[in-house]
C-alpha cells in the first residue's frame, strides 16, 4: 500500500524528445492539416511564397512552445505583419543557395580539365552549406518576432556554426522533405496536399526549439 501510494503521488516526467514532438502533433493535428492548406493557396500567386512561408513558420512556432494555435486567425494576422521581413528573408536564403547549387555544380565539371577551378568551387560549396546551415535559424528567429537586422542575420550565421547538428537535421526535415514530395509527384500528390509543407516545418522548428530556446531570446 505504501508503495502503490507513493507512486500514485509522483507526478508524471514531462515528456521530451520523440514523445513530445508526437504529442504536439497529436494535439495539433487538425491545424497542422489547416495550415498546410493556407500555405498552398497562399502560394498560387507565385509572388506571395515568402510571406506564406514566414507565416508558417509563425504559426507553427506557436505549436512548439505549446502556445495556443488559432489556425486562420494567427495564419492571416502573420502573412499581413511580417510579408516585408518574408521578402528579406527569402532573398537572403533561396538566392545564396540557388547560386551556390549552380556553382558548385558549374565549377565542378570545369575542375576535370583545370584543378584551379576547386577553388571557386569549394567556395560555392561553402556559400550553399552555410546557407542551409543558417537558414532554420534565421526563420526561426524570424518567426519569434525578431526583425530582421543585422544582428539577428549574424546570429543565424553563428547558430548554424555553432550548433550545426540541429542545423542538418532541421535542413533535412524541412528542404529534404520537401524536396522528395516534390520529386514524386505526382505520386506525393496527397502527401503535398494534406501536410507535406507543414509537417516537415513544424518538425524542423521542433529539432531546433532548444537551440533558440537558450541563445535565441530577445534578451540574449
Amino acid at each position: 500500500m505504501f508503495f502503490n501510494q507513493h507512486f500514485q503521488d509522483e507526478e508524471p516526467l514531462p515528456a521530451s524528445g520523440s514523445r513530445l514532438f508526437f504529442r504536439i502533433l497529436g494535439q495539433e493535428a487538425p491545424a497542422v492539416l489547416k495550415l498546410n492548406l493556407l500555405f498552398l493557396l497562399c502560394c498560387l500567386p507565385v509572388v506571395t511564397i515568402p510571406p506564406a512561408l514566414l507565416a508558417l513558420w509563425q504559426v507553427e512556432r506557436r505549436m512548439v512552445e505549446d502556445r495556443v494555435v488559432r489556425s486562420w486567425r494567427h495564419y492571416w494576422d502573420a502573412f499581413r505583419q511580417s510579408w516585408k521581413r518574408s521578402y528579406g528573408a527569402f532573398a537572403l536564403t533561396a538566392l545564396p543557395m540557388a547560386a551556390g547549387s549552380y556553382g558548385a555544380w558549374f565549377y565542378l565539371r570545369l575542375a576535370e580539365a583545370n584543378p584551379l577551378c576547386y577553388a571557386p568551387f569549394m567556395f560555392c560549396a561553402v556559400v550553399l552549406f552555410g546557407t542551409l546551415l543558417s537558414s532554420s535559424y534565421l526563420y526561426g528567429l524570424l518567426a519569434a518576432d525578431r526583425p530582421l537586422t543585422k544582428e539577428t542575420i549574424l546570429l543565424a550565421v553563428k547558430l548554424g556554426l555553432g550548433k550545426p547538428l540541429r542545423a542538418i537535421l532541421a535542413a533535412l526535415s524541412w528542404y529534404g522533405a520537401t524536396a522528395v514530395g516534390i520529386l514524386w509527384f505526382p505520386l506525393s500528390g496527397l502527401w503535398l496536399l494534406l501536410a507535406g509543407f507543414s509537417l516537415p516545418c513544424l518538425l524542423s522548428q521542433f529539432l531546433i526549439r532548444d537551440v533558440l530556446k537558450r541563445f535565441g531570446s530577445l534578451e540574449s
